[in-house]
């Protein structure tokens, strides 16, 4: 078995999917760890609510090259608790933790 590396470490199991679709589609395998945690949310320490993408050392720069494409495509959003403005890719708010609202700014 080929040595793995970690390419992503997120809390969005939507967005990993996504990613993991996506890389799949590109003829990249990925595995997908840490599924299962992330419905202990609030009752596990936050270090255990992530989910990380692993691929293959020879597929590594491969894949970073094309997750990097997707990250400029995400829109910034203004937290409507208290008006931060966070990176598309956060899906609660850094300063306070709110979830983003169904409108994004």
């Amino acid at each position: 078995m080929e040595e793995q590396k970690c390419l992503v470490v997120g809390g969005n199991l939507l967005q990993a999917h996504t990613w993991k679709g996506l890389l799949e589609s590109a003829g990249i395998e990925v595995e997908l760890k840490g599924e299962a945690l992330v419905g202990g949310v609030g009752e596990l320490p936050l270090d255990m609510q992530t989910v990380e993408l692993w691929v293959t050392r020879e597929n590594l720069t491969s894949a970073k090259q094309l997750l990097s494409t997707l990250d400029a495509d995400l829109p910034q959003w203004q937290c409507v608790q208290c008006h931060e403005v966070n990176e598309g890719n956060f899906e609660l708010c850094w300063q306070c933790g709110a979830e983003p609202s169904q409108a994004h700014n």
